[in-house]
């Protein structure tokens, strides 16, 4: 593993690296370019970022508008207002026309620790991964991120990006590691489990898997960096040569990644098969690791997952 990096910061110096590149790129905000760090993007190009108040299906409809004009909107908030608030303006006004929209989900699940559940999104990937045509990711590091945005600015059609507020561990930072929508990264191998993982949870899968091979278990990690298109492939390949598959995000079991790696095993194979995850709870107002500590979402709470999959083989 590489340094602690920042998800947002490292987000705010590909926009702007990508504002140079390209002069349809334009960045719209709901009053809160002070946490999407969009201000390096404005600082740049300030005839090209709009903040339109905390107006967030405002905010989106817009983006369509400018989309249907060559543009390439990237739009900012919290997930909660994004995902959740726009919903309705995501679905009909971006994705059902297919326009060349790019939601970020800014500070979601319980990394906006203090401001409570009304403003931690456990919610989003499920609401947004059910919209058809809709692509929905969530990056693992800084150095993922650099890498899913610039694809992303390529791709032409609706994107939802899941973005945490912490910083987190670089995994990414390994030999020939190349950023692909819908293909997972396999971190490390293993035959004795798989711990498949998204986003911020990435980096407690790693540090299982770590104490897991100190008592002689070997666990295969998956960045599972996209959540649809899901990477059929590899969760295949990974129930075939373990056995025994574990899902672990920072979001309801319900609808997220676990639910995705389910509905591939369902129909595919017969293999143990635990969703680590938030258990269908609304979180609590407190400094984010408690937060993630009182809802299990630790390496301790992967390792007990991954021990009691492995004993259903």
């Amino acid at each position: 593993m590489g340094n602690t990096g920042s998800v947002k910061q490292a987000y705010a110096e590909i926009l702007a690296q990508l504002g140079k590149e390209n002069e349809k790129i334009v960045a719209i905000d709901a009053d809160l370019q002070a946490c999407s760090l969009t201000d390096k993007f404005s600082d740049s190009f300030p005839d090209r970022h709009f903040n339109v108040g905390i107006a967030e299906c405002n905010m989106v409809g817009i983006a369509a508008g400018m989309a249907t004009c060559g543009k390439i909107p990237f739009v900012h908030s919290f997930a909660m207002f994004t995902a959740g608030r726009a919903y309705d303006q995501i679905r009909n006004s971006v994705v059902y026309p297919h326009l060349n929209v790019k939601v970020m989900g800014m500070y979601a699940g319980f990394t906006n620790g203090e401001d409570g559940p009304t403003h931690q999104c456990v919610e989003d990937l499920s609401l947004m991964r059910t919209i058809p045509g809709n692509v929905v990711l969530c990056p693992s590091d800084a150095n993922e991120t650099k890498q899913m945005v610039r694809a992303v600015a390529e791709y032409d059609g609706p994107c939802y990006i899941r973005m945490p507020r912490s910083a987190t561990q670089t995994h990414t930072d390994i030999p020939g590691y190349q950023f692909e929508i819908g293909k997972g990264v396999e971190l490390c191998d293993g035959k004795d489990v798989a711990i498949i993982a998204t986003g911020i949870m990435v980096e407690r899968a790693m540090q299982a898997a770590q104490l897991l091979k100190e008592e002689g278990i070997c666990a295969r990690v998956i960045d599972m960096h996209t959540i649809k298109p899901i990477d059929r492939q590899i969760i295949l390949k990974a129930a075939d040569e373990t056995g025994a598959i574990v899902t672990t995000e920072d979001h309801n079991i319900i609808g997220g990644l676990g639910s995705a790696v389910a509905e591939v095993l369902a129909e595919n194979r017969c293999v143990p098969f635990i969703r680590h995850g938030v258990k269908d709870a609304f979180g609590k107002s407190g400094k984010f690791e408690a937060v993630m500590e009182l809802h299990g979402l630790t390496a301790q709470g992967i390792i007990a997952c991954a021990k009691a999959v492995i004993a259903q083989k």
